[in-house]
């Protein structure tokens, strides 16, 4: 017999210990175990299937779950090559059998249910997916409705067809093929449910307005909106409000009334601390804002003259050019309505809303000149300038209102204007009550240079009263100067170069200030977009040398060819309304007064960029724009 290792002895820490170790454990006499406690080479009482599955009947499924895999039916002893056996730890599942003598001692103390709660996994809910009968059944649906909508589309080449197939076609056009998938699941289910939302919604929306109203309510909030020193303040009271209807609070508090001044007062507010232009966009995409413009929207019919212009100037002031398109075409046939009622601030303030944002409303504008032109002895010297420059700037020349202007002036001396010194904090009753300051000149003169009205007796008079300006000091450290020297210095050009029949032109010292501070580059800081680089790279593929940005005159062009006297420009969509597409004053006027200094003038607007393919086409189309030839 081997002699026993000391238990004193420390065992190395290698590899061969653990060698060593399995060694004497093989050596041991006492032989080892099977899954069922039978020794090797011996038959066993009960074969081991039938004991598998005798056992699996008895025993409960979550108890087997807690006990194991190997529990229940245990696989049977691999054979085993000769000369080799298995060790204790490889032949007996110790962990199974002490699994089986803690569930026993659970069971004593009586907290198998509380075991089973634990061990039980929680059955899993189906989802219901579409079946492939329901999506055969939306391709089928779309397959006809195309087909549909390509019948309708060739019908409207030749006779036009009922109203009915116009909605049809209008109603297939704005629904993609998600929209029809989803229809057809569980039949029309979901598009079901869509329209009795949206149904409810308007419903809701409806409330503001129909329900009878509840006066100290009304004044309470009328209040609170007009104290309240943030957007974000107003806001919360409005929505607020928009909650309690929704819950069924009647009468409603938010009038027309309120919920214009509750879009003004945002707008002031922003205009107030000067914020940026991201923030008003992000405030302006809140959930709450949202539903505030919704009702602003089905109450504008409702609202005052007063109050369509407020909502018209607060929508210009929170979304700028980017937001509230459809917003201003209902403002603007809302607006038509009741134009015989608008004062000179709401005809101003309207006119000027539309202006910065680039929406061009051709039949309002005309409504409003001719309503300027009979309200014009109300008209004060900043809403004059800024009505005259909202209709410029959206190249609409407002023909009543010229008219009534150069008959109030030749018969009125009320406008006998004189203009008034803005740095000067004293302040003197004048004979005559027009008296407009110096960037309200600017804005007049540059206004009737751009609609191409410089002709005018009104005009006259406001252009000689540019030579008070003399002795006004004219910077080109601040925006002001800068932009009031731009206006004049286009508007000089314009008569030297369009109406040198009329002798109009700055005195020599005084044309020479104002171009030195027009033509500065401080606040004139010129940005290349990737559509502009993008043509320009194209340009030098013609085979001609093309000088950028070139300076013509006061304007800058994108690209000339000097020899030829050919301009090339690449007009953006800031050259354009957003919603028309025509050209905005003042590209009208950098495009006439341009072809008026002799050069043929070739523009290329994004819209038509766009609906290119390909270099090869894009360089073919610049060649026939441009009639050149490749060298």
């Amino acid at each position: 017999m081997e002699a026993a290792i000391p238990l004193g002895l420390a065992l190395p820490r290698s590899s061969t210990a653990i060698c060593s170790f399995s060694v004497l454990l093989k050596s041991s006499p006492k032989p080892s175990l099977g899954c069922f406690g039978r020794v090797p080479g011996k038959p066993a009482l009960f074969p081991p299937r039938a004991v598998s599955e005798d056992r699996a009947d008895a025993t409960p499924q979550w108890q087997l779950d807690f006990l194991g895999a190997g529990a229940g039916s245990p696989d049977p002893p691999e054979e085993e090559e000769e000369g080799e056996e298995l060790l204790p730890a490889e032949a007996t599942d110790w962990c199974v059998r002490a699994r089986r003598s803690a569930l026993r001692s659970i069971e004593a103390r009586g907290l198998a249910p509380s075991l089973q709660r634990m061990v039980s996994t929680p059955k899993k809910k189906k989802k219901k997916t579409a079946k492939k009968k329901d999506l055969k059944k939306a391709a089928a649906e779309l397959k006809r409705r195309k087909k549909q909508l390509d019948a309708a589309l060739e019908d409207e080449d030749g006779d036009e067809g009922e109203d009915e197939d116009d909605d049809v076609v209008d109603d297939l056009r704005d629904m993609d093929d998600l929209e029809l998938r989803v229809a057809q699941f569980a039949d029309g289910m979901f598009d079901e449910k869509r329209q009795r939302n949206r149904e409810a919604f308007v419903q809701t929306l409806s409330r503001f307005s129909a329900a009878p109203s509840n006066r100290s309510k009304e004044v309470s909030l009328n209040r609170s909106i007009v104290q309240a020193q943030t957007a974000d303040e107003v806001l919360g009271l409005a929505a607020e409000v928009i909650a309690d209807v929704a819950k069924g609070l009647s009468p409603s508090p938010l009038t027309p009334l309120n919920i214009a001044t509750a879009l003004h007062r945002i707008a002031k507010n922003m205009e107030a601390v000067s914020m940026m232009q991201t923030h008003r966009l992000a405030f302006a995409r809140q959930r709450d804002m949202s539903m505030l413009v919704g009702l602003a929207m089905v109450a504008v019919p409702e609202c005052s003259p007063q109050g369509v212009s407020n909502i018209a100037w607060a929508l210009s002031k929170i979304g700028g050019d980017l937001l509230y398109l459809s917003e201003m075409g209902r403002i603007a046939d809302v607006a038509i309505t009741k134009v015989q009622e608008f004062n000179a601030q709401n005809v101003a303030n309207i006119a000027g809303a539309f202006a910065s944002m680039r929406q061009s409303a051709p039949g309002l504008f005309s409504a409003l000149a001719q309503r300027a032109a009979q309200i014009l002895q109300t008209f004060k010297e900043q809403e004059l300038a800024q009505f005259l420059w909202g209709c410029a700037s959206l190249n609409k020349c407002p023909h009543p209102l010229l008219d009534a202007l150069d008959a109030a002036f030749q018969n009125d001396a009320r406008f006998q204007c004189h203009v008034s010194d803005v740095t000067s904090s004293m302040h003197q009753e004048m004979d005559h009550p027009l008296n407009f300051s110096r960037d309200q000149t600017g804005n007049i003169a540059w206004s009737y240079a751009v609609i191409g009205q410089m002709d005018r007796p009104f005009f006259l008079h406001i252009w000689r009263t540019l030579s008070q300006f003399e002795e006004q000091r004219v910077s080109d450290q601040y925006r002001e100067d800068m932009m009031f020297a731009s206006q004049v210095y286009l508007a000089n050009q314009s008569l030297k170069l369009e109406y040198p029949n009329l002798g109009l032109c700055l005195r020599s010292d005084l044309e020479e200030k104002i171009t030195r501070a027009g033509k500065s580059k401080r606040f004139n800081q010129k940005t290349t977009s990737s559509f502009q680089k993008e043509v320009g790279r194209l340009l030098y593929s013609t085979g001609h040398e093309w000088v950028r940005e070139y300076a013509i005159d006061g304007y800058t062009v994108d690209a000339v060819l000097v020899d030829e006297k050919l301009a090339f420009e690449i007009d953006g969509p800031t050259h354009f309304s957003r919603n028309l597409g025509t050209p905005l004053g003042h590209t009208a006027f950098k495009r006439r007064y341009i072809a008026a200094l002799g050069w043929k003038l070739v523009s290329l607007s994004l819209q038509e960029w766009d609906e290119l393919q390909g270099e090869f086409e894009q360089l073919e189309y610049l060649r026939r724009i441009l009639d050149i030839e490749a060298e």
